[in-house]
């Protein structure tokens, strides 16, 4: 039966307007516009099982810009990796599913995250044990397009590089958008594909909310050998929602009730779904 990826990540966002909505904070912007990434990546892509999540043989996942946390909740529940109604606690003081990824207390989340900048060198951990290990195993990483403005990205890029990671591959969300404005207004780090293959990646660039090109790309990324590979892909932040698309202001802000109503009608939701 074909899966249905556009539809999966219409869920993803509507749940993402909720989780936020109800926690009255968090970062709808930047999580809206990973949903296609995330849907392909734990509904087509992706050896994981929710009944099995510490599975030593699963592909692993790094949500390096963690403060888009909701986007990873919501694919995670639509995952079967707990359950849905407990995104309706997001951010609530005694739910697990707090600002940021714990690898602790949630099932199916790999790393915590939060700090800027450090998703990728825990990516690049665990594509280094899977080789010593031989295991064969892959690992993702998505990576915010303000966050690599952080040094210690580029010094993760050229570890990549060094070690020959070719089960590592990251998406760079290249939404243009950061709380501060535009990323090229504050620290520019144009051209981000020309610097990852400097950085000795294989790089291929994408619509990162066109599933299909998605899809295309992780797997001329399984082909590639003897290096790492960084998928540039091009998003909208806020995809999906009218007054939210490519506003900064969105960055990290919850909706009022009318703007909630707004946003779950255009995404074709409703309360009880």
């Amino acid at each position: 039966m074909e899966i249905d990826l556009k539809e999966i990540a219409r869920k993803i966002r509507i749940n993402i307007l909720k989780e936020v909505y109800y926690a009255k904070s968090g970062h709808p912007g930047g999580s809206l516009s990973i949903a296609d990434i995330l849907a392909v990546l734990y509904f087509k892509e992706m050896n994981i099982d929710p009944k099995n999540p510490k599975n030593e043989n699963r592909d692993r996942f790094v949500l390096s810009k963690g403060h888009c946390a909701p986007a990873l909740y919501a694919t995670l529940a639509l995952k079967g990796f707990f359950d849905i109604q407990d995104l309706k606690h997001f951010r609530k003081i005694d739910s697990n599913l707090q600002g940021h990824p714990d690898m602790k207390n949630i099932p199916g989340v790999d790393m915590s995250t939060g700090s800027l900048g450090q998703g990728l060198s825990a990516a690049n951990g665990m594509a280094i044990a899977g080789k010593l290990d031989k295991k064969d195993y892959r690992v993702y990483a998505i990576l915010g397009d303000g966050e690599i403005e952080e040094g210690q990205i580029w010094e993760a890029a050229m570890a990549a590089s060094r070690y020959k990671l070719d089960n590592l591959c990251i998406f760079v969300d290249n939404n243009n958008l950061q709380i501060d404005g535009t990323i090229d207004k504050v620290i520019n780090p144009y051209p981000i594909n020309k610097k990852f293959e400097k950085f000795g990646f294989y790089v291929i660039d994408i619509d990162g909310n066109n599933t299909k090109e998605i899809e295309e790309a992780l797997e001329k990324a399984k082909t590639v050998k003897g290096k790492p590979t960084a998928i540039i892909a091009k998003t909208i932040k806020g995809k999906g929602i009218s007054y939210m698309e490519n506003q900064v202001s969105w960055h990290g802000k919850a909706p009022n009730e009318e703007e909630y109503r707004i946003g779950l009608k255009e995404l074709g939701g409703n309360e009880n779904e």
